[in-house]
Formats: structure tokens, C-alpha cells, sequence
């Protein structure tokens, strides 16, 4: 129902930053979950980082101090990383959820890389 398409991604050197945005195909409501994750070759998809109704938040202790979910009032989502480092390479998702409803978009190539 939900068509996320996510774009940002890219080459970074160590100690750099990327903004990645997810844009929605219809607004995505406040009382809605969202939230990145990302997936390295040979390793489960692990949570990044949530916001959910009021503004609440939850980070990976891994990017705690180092990323930022954002949202605007319509239909889009962003996640500001800072201060990259080699780990966090891997094609970050966005995600969407409300109840049953579970929207994934397709995924953005990330590589922290001298």
C-alpha cells in the first residue's frame, strides 16, 4: 500500500557524513512507526534507528551520538550519520509501520571507505 523509496547513499571516507531520505508514496501519519535499518553481507538486518508517536526514539548503541532520525510533516524520513566509520557500511532500509502494516523500501548502499 505504502511505496518507500530511499536515496543518499554513496562512497564516504572514515569520518564523514551522509543524509539519507525515504520518501513515501502517500503521508505517512504521526501515530505511524518509522525507522532505518541496515543489512552487511552475512549479517542479520539489524535496527538503526526509530521514532514513534511523540517524537519518541530509539538508536542502535552503535550510531547512539552519531546519527539522527528526522521526519517531516508529510512523507518524508531522514537519517543524518555522522562521523562514519568503516562499520557502518552495508544498504540501509526504511521502514514504515503502523499495526499489522509493514513497509519496506528498497535499500541504499552505504560505504564508509579510504
Amino acid at each position: 500500500q505504502v511505496q518507500l523509496v530511499e536515496s543518499g547513499g554513496g562512497l564516504v571516507q572514515p569520518g564523514g557524513s551522509l543524509r539519507l531520505s525515504c520518501t513515501a508514496s502517500r503521508i505517512i501519519f504521526n501515530q505511524y512507526f518509522v525507522g532505518w535499518y541496515r543489512q552487511s553481507p552475512g549479517k542479520e538486518r539489524e535496527m538503526v534507528a526509530i521514532m514513534g508517536p511523540g517524537g519518541t526514539l530509539r538508536y542502535s548503541d552503535s550510531v547512539k551520538g552519531r546519527f539522527t532520525i528526522s521526519r517531516d510533516t508529510t512523507k518524508n524520513v531522514y537519517l543524518q550519520m555522522n562521523s562514519l566509520k568503516p562499520d557502518d557500511t552495508a544498504v540501509y532500509y526504511c521502514n514504515v509501520r503502523y499495526g499489522p502494516q509493514n513497509y519496506w523500501g528498497q535499500g541504499t548502499q552505504v560505504t564508509v571507505s579510504s
